[in-house]
């Protein structure tokens, strides 16, 4: 964990001049904004376009093309991810979704 947090310390001083924000206030396009998200260690697709729904449904971080960028995860109105929990009540409708999601892949 502790080199992790280093190698992403490194990226950010070498790619963004020590400002973590720019990560997301560079990028011109949500395509680019997914791409740079991807590029910290740790991210996977998955986890990338996650944070980048997080980012654009609950920080504001609305680059063109956002929604696109991370689908299915930037859809309005859905509850598939951290990035849709804003409330206990939307947290169970999250868990609700992933549970339905893990029964449909069983069966």
């Amino acid at each position: 964990m502790a080199k992790r947090v280093q190698s992403l310390c490194r990226l950010i001083m070498d790619a963004y001049d020590g400002d973590a924000a720019a990560v997301w206030t560079s990028a011109a396009d949500g395509r680019v904004l997914l791409k740079q998200v991807a590029t910290l260690p740790g991210f996977g697709e998955q986890k990338a376009k996650i944070f980048v729904a997080l980012l654009g449904k609950q920080l504001g971080v609305n680059p063109p093309g956002w929604r696109e960028a991370c689908a299915p995860f930037g859809e309005d109105g859905s509850y598939r991810s951290v990035a849709d929990i804003t409330s206990p009540e939307s947290r169970v409708k999250v868990r609700d979704f992933k549970k339905a999601m893990k029964a449909a892949a069983k069966a």
